[in-house]
């Protein structure tokens, strides 16, 4: 009887023990997202939120001051007509946003790199915006994955590409 119980209370010890070091080695991520929690990945996240919240509320103007004069996106290809520098980003915006009457833009956070000056944020995001098809009104929905490219700028971020 008592050996019985000094192997329950062994086994139970030792299932804390390992619970408590198994806690103690996990990462700890920002919620709704798959980044891990530091104070730099959150002030990161922060500005990626004003810049979400701004396509959600169609802030060109907004989006712009988020922008470096190096903004430069080549659209993916070898095309240069489709290409968008920062001279051409309040055009491109104000057109991408003109025909929507209202959007709803999510993004979940995937990953944070960092390579010599650039931070990568890697994000899938859900779009919805409300058009005019005809008389009537039509919700349009684009799910996909993107990656805006960032540096540092004083004690906040510009957005290189990646808009």
């Amino acid at each position: 009887m008592i050996r019985l119980c000094l192997v329950r209370l062994v086994t139970v010890l030792a299932v804390v023990l390992l619970a408590a070091f198994g806690s103690g080695c996990a990462k700890h991520y920002i919620p709704n997202t798959d980044v891990p929690d530091t104070a730099e990945n959150r002030k990161l996240i922060n500005f990626c939120e004003q810049y979400r919240k701004a396509v959600a509320r169609k802030d060109v103007a907004e989006l712009i001051k988020y922008a470096s004069p190096d903004y430069y996106e080549d659209g993916g290809n070898m095309d240069a007509s489709d290409d968008i520098d920062y001279a051409g980003l309040q055009d491109y915006l104000t057109e991408r946003f003109q025909d929507a009457k209202s959007i709803r833009y999510e993004i979940r956070y995937r990953r944070i790199s960092k390579e010599r000056d650039k931070i990568y944020i890697d994000y899938t995001y859900t779009a919805s915006w409300r058009i005019m098809v005809g008389n009537q009104e039509q919700w349009e929905r684009k799910v996909d994955d993107n990656r805006l490219r960032l540096i540092e700028k004083g004690d906040s971020y510009l957005i290189v590409g990646g808009m």
